[in-house]
């Protein structure tokens, strides 16, 4: 195990100095300060305070790491089932759970967030939502520090598993089903957020299916944001056959917009949350069942805790159209 000593002799100074940067002494300069903690970083280094938390008996504890969505005003349907599902698998597997949001570890270094979640007794971490931005959060990923699974981003290690339906394939069932249905050629596809892991699968499962289908695709980045696909399909929905969203409340946002302009073209969404039972117009989607992917998530958690290696994990989906009928039995 690599100690203060290694990191010391890593980074050219000494031990104290060490002591001194990971406690956050003042009176040390910056570079002393980068020259130690890229020692740490290049070596793994976990301090002893976070090493003996992370060896207390109190194992067991998992992390819910979520990312609320701040694009809509609409209560976040996703998370909530999420949560539900994880914390009960987590109390039938004795397992206890803390929730924690992003914005509470943002802008925390590596070596920061390992002693947030180590202080907290943390053992497993479920993380949900996470991009290609999240710098920092990959790097404690490939760190290994903790028992990982990370929720539709496709990440593996040894320590980390990944847990989601197939994006690309599911996008292409929900869309190519609605065209076939229509006869649609000329396709606006509202995509989510830059960056987003499922946004890019989705974009790839969208283009397949232009080129199988030898459709016109334009596409424009909605954010997940009902409001933002409402405007991109005012703009750009009128001289387009269909509307295909990567997500259900974008789908209501472009459905509300071309009913404002008093324009039939046929909408479909992602997800299956119950607001497109409301909406009346029993628009194709695609059914995620999301305390079930979270459940599965914490059974990923147990049997990496066995000392097994990471892996993928696909869950199935299906498509549905949901009805108001549906959704208050």
């Amino acid at each position: 195990m690599v100690s203060i000593k290694d990191v010391a002799k890593e980074a050219g100074v000494a031990i104290s100095t060490v002591s001194k940067v990971l406690n956050h002494y003042p009176n040390v300069s910056e570079s002393t300060k980068k020259k130690v903690m890229d020692a740490v970083e290049r070596l793994n280094f976990v301090p002893n305070q976070v090493a003996a938390a992370l060896s207390s008996k109190r194992s067991g504890r998992i992390a819910l790491l979520l990312k609320l969505n701040m694009k809509t005003k609409a209560i976040d349907e996703i998370d909530m089932q999420y949560i539900t599902g994880a914390i009960s698998k987590a109390r039938e597997k004795n397992l206890d759970v803390i929730t924690v949001f992003y914005s509470m570890i943002e802008g925390m270094s590596l070596e920061e967030m390992t002693r947030y979640f180590a202080s907290q007794n943390i053992s497993g971490i479920i993380v949900f939502g996470m991009t290609n931005e999240d710098k920092v959060l990959h790097k404690l990923i490939a760190s290994e520090t903790f028992k990982m699974v990370i929720i539709d981003a496709d990440i593996v290690n040894g320590s980390t598993s990944t847990v989601g339906v197939d994006h690309a394939k599911a996008q292409y069932d929900v869309a190519e089903k609605t065209i076939r249905e229509n006869t649609c050629k000329r396709v606006l596809y509202i995509a989510g957020m830059k960056n987003s892991y499922v946004t890019e699968q989705r974009l790839l499962g969208m283009k397949k299916l232009a080129d199988d289908k030898k459709l016109k695709l334009f596409v424009r980045n909605g954010d997940f944001s009902e409001l933002k696909a409402r405007e991109l399909t005012l703009k750009y929905g009128k001289n387009k056959d269909v509307v295909v969203c990567a997500s259900d409340l974008m789908a209501i946002g472009a459905m509300k917009a071309l009913t404002d302009m008093d324009i039939f073209r046929p909408v479909c969404g992602f997800d299956g949350i119950i607001l497109m039972g409301y909406v009346g117009k029993q628009m194709n989607t695609v059914k995620q069942d999301f305390a079930a992917i979270a459940s599965k998530a914490v059974k990923e958690l147990e049997r990496l805790f066995a000392g097994e290696q990471g892996r993928k994990v696909v869950m199935p989906h299906k498509l549905v159209r949901l009805k108001y009928e549906d959704i208050i039995c």
